[in-house]
């Protein structure tokens, strides 16, 4: 029962998060289909609805394509339109919607990218509070070493978690940085080892050589790891978030994917975009500042709560 009420907490406050991007989509979707029938003109309005919603054109056809194989001509309501898209976005969100789990390697080294801005030193944070609280041994390496306020936001959760920080002064190499990392971080026994990079996108080749580099001393250390190089998103920037997978997929292997602030926005949609256009794995979504509020990601909760549809009861 318990786990039931955490599950139902949860789900309101993602509903509550993504309450504007629901709202533009079920608000869109009534004024379209209010005493109307399914047809063609309804069909393209519906499509260019979802597109500007960020939900990418695949998934709007997709979801065209159900209503008019089962619907056209015929009378249909808001409701039963919404009720065919959380069905069609959970169809695309279930194959990534994968929990972020730790191996057996020690340490399991987590490369953290991102442009800056995204949140992502926050989600480091967030993610060393859940994995102490499992009772995880955590290490955390401040490898933005462009900026200051990077490396302090870092220490600053290190110290709220109890998780060590290695740290050299603004401007040193992130690479040497991330190679003392791992040399302490197998000395002490450490099971997780997250490495925060910067995300200065002004200068691709820049931030590419950067993070090749910083890839290449961690394998001379374990030549298994980074064993996830996890892109941080900003759902607030709706379509460029497409855009920043596409330009970190060249630079490095990104294995998964963290959106955050999906509370602030009503670009919600462009997760699904995201993930029918590059199919990586979804681990984790974040719909406010506190750590509660980031959570493994739940495709079906997701597609709900982006239509606008209440939790479904299980008896």
């Amino acid at each position: 029962m318990a786990e039931d009420g955490n599950r139902s907490g949860w789900f309101q406050r993602l509903r509550q998060g993504l309450g504007r991007s629901a709202q533009s989509i079920t608000t869109g979707i009534s004024d379209i289909f209010t005493k109307r029938k399914l047809d063609a003109a309804t069909l393209e309005e519906l499509e260019d609805l979802l597109i500007t919603s960020d939900l990418g054109v695949a998934t709007a056809a997709r979801v065209s394509e159900t209503l008019a194989a089962t619907r056209q001509d015929k009378d249909i309501t808001p409701e039963e339109v919404r009720a065919v898209l959380a069905d069609e976005v959970a169809k695309v969100l279930e194959p990534v919607a994968r929990p972020l789990v730790i191996s057996n390697a020690r340490p399991h080294v987590l490369l953290m990218v991102g442009v800056n801005g995204t949140g992502k030193t926050t989600t480091i944070g967030k993610l060393a509070r859940r994995f102490t609280d499992e009772g995880r041994r955590v290490m955390l390496a401040a490898g933005d070493t462009f900026r200051a306020a990077a490396i302090g936001q870092l220490q600053v959760w290190g110290e709220r978690t109890g998780a060590p920080v290695v740290a050299g002064p603004e401007g040193s190499d992130p690479a040497a940085l991330a190679f003392d990392a791992m040399k302490r971080a197998k000395a002490e026994g450490v099971d997780v080892l997250m490495i925060d990079t910067a995300g200065r996108l002004q200068n691709k080749k820049s931030l590419m050589d950067e993070l090749a580099k910083i890839v290449r001393v961690i394998k001379k250390s374990d030549e298994t790891a980074p064993h996830d190089v996890i892109l941080v998103l900003d759902a607030t920037t709706g379509q460029n978030a497409v855009a920043q997978v596409k330009v970190f997929k060249e630079i490095v292997d990104v294995t998964g994917l963290i959106m955050t602030k999906l509370d602030g926005t009503a670009r919600g949609g462009v997760l699904v975009a995201c993930a029918e256009q590059f199919g990586l794995a979804v681990h984790a979504i974040g719909v406010g500042e506190s750590v509660e509020d980031l959570q493994p990601f739940d495709p079906r909760q997701f597609a709900r709560a982006l239509a606008g549809i209440e939790e479904e009861t299980t008896l």
